[in-house]
């Protein structure tokens, strides 16, 4: 008996997805559950599982774009599992990984040409010489071939230096995902009235605080008392001073949000993933840091789901991980602001009149103008720098062990 193995629907108005890469190959045996294939739609990628046991003959290459419901592949589940269990077949390499960067002798014919040795008037051999560029090199205008010193001024300002070297390169299909990225990247800059406030904010608050009770927080709970749980109760707690943060543009309308869903931009193999921690106004410090790690995980590990994706209010994104100092991070949309945090770096600053050295990050709140007035945009930030400054007091209520359920 053959099951027909059929493209799911990864959410609600896809129509249309990718074979972003097949685990299996044509003809190995599977087993139920077994994962044997990967699926790129335009807001995630998806793993799809065999149903039943049996010999699968793939129907569609790696790379095609299919449509939700199309038999992608068939499973024999009459067959019987070969000895040993599965084929080792269904370990090897999808295909499109076996397609290598061109080889050397791939390069096109023009890079590999040489033109023909021709003698240099005295002049043209200075100016060759300043540039290191070789006479064999040029291909000479003058009689019988004779590089003449125009020759020489031209090679310079349009040949370069001349190489012999093969430069290959490689095209590859963007993934379904990545393209959908693309596009929502250009709309939010066409769309979107967007405008970036920068503040800095102290840092050795939080410092002290991490450093005096990290040990007993990742004892009692199991996960380390990171940045993210303060930016994201210091984002909460701003959300609620200055509502029209968390709202957005529906059509004529303007949705103003009585609970903040944040997103958290985590970098995964697909990459870059927005997963949605839900109620955090009503998290604690625990909560927020398990959340995180739970979604992380699941973001590495290929495992999110699309409704874990949708329905943020807000979101915040740390370039800081990977050394920025300083940006401009691109909305979310249909959200209106941004957090992006950066690198932590240690700066000298007047405090009380005198210069202090103090650990220093530069945060910077990207916003739709259409909906958040320069007011809201800048007190928005304010607080949220103010919160980071003094944790204790503003998030914490002045019980810090309370706080971190200590």
């Amino acid at each position: 008996m053959s099951l027909e193995v059929k493209v799911p629907s990864p959410g609600e108005s896809v129509s249309e997805v990718e074979i972003a890469s097949w685990l299996v190959a044509d003809g190995d045996y599977v087993e139920k559950d077994q994962e044997i294939a990967e699926i790129d739609s335009d807001k995630a990628t998806l793993a799809l599982p065999a149903e039943e046991s049996g010999i699968i003959t793939l129907k569609v290459e790696e790379g095609e774009s299919v449509e939700v419901g199309q038999v992608i592949a068939l499973i024999d589940t009459s067959a019987a599992a070969p000895d040993g269990g599965s084929s080792p077949k269904a370990e090897a390499a999808p295909q499109a990984e076996e397609k290598a960067a061109p080889t050397p002798t791939e390069a096109p014919q023009a890079e590999e040409k040489t033109y023909a040795s021709g003698s240099a008037s005295p002049a043209a051999k200075k100016i060759l010489g300043e540039k290191g560029i070789s006479a064999s090199a040029i291909k000479g205008t003058g009689r019988d071939g004779r590089v003449t010193k125009d020759d020489a001024v031209k090679a310079e300002a349009s040949m370069g230096t001349p190489t012999n070297a093969p430069r290959p390169t490689d095209s590859a299909k963007m993934s379904s995902l990545r393209r959908k990225l693309a596009k929502r990247l250009v709309s939010v800059k066409n769309e979107t009235a967007m405008l970036t406030t920068f503040n800095e904010v102290d840092m050795k608050p939080i410092f002290d605080l991490r450093q005096q009770y990290k040990e007993d927080f990742k004892l009692k709970h199991g996960v380390g008392l990171g940045f993210m749980s303060f930016f994201t109760l210091a984002v909460t707690r701003a959300l609620k001073e200055f509502p029209q943060v968390n709202s957005m543009i529906d059509g004529d309308n303007l949705v103003s949000f009585g609970y903040a869903d944040i997103s958290i931009a985590v970098s995964g193999p697909k990459g870059l993933m927005v997963p949605v921690i839900r109620n955090a106004e009503n998290m604690s410090f625990a909560g927020v840091e398990k959340d995180i790690k739970r979604l992380a995980t699941k973001v590495r590990d290929g495992k999110i789901t699309v409704d874990e994706m949708t329905g943020g209010t807000f979101t915040i994104t740390n370039g800081g991980v990977f050394g920025s100092m300083l940006s401009t991070p691109i909305i979310n949309p249909p959200q209106s602001a941004i957090l992006g945090m950066h690198n932590i770096v240690e700066r000298p600053v007047a405090i009380n009149g005198e210069v202090h050295i103090r650990p220093i990050m530069y945060v910077a709140l990207s916003y739709d103008h259409r909906v958040i007035d320069g007011r809201e945009s800048v007190g928005f930030l304010v607080a949220v720098k103010e919160a980071l400054e003094n944790p204790a007091e503003l998030l914490m209520n002045n019980e810090v062990k309370k706080a971190l359920e200590l």
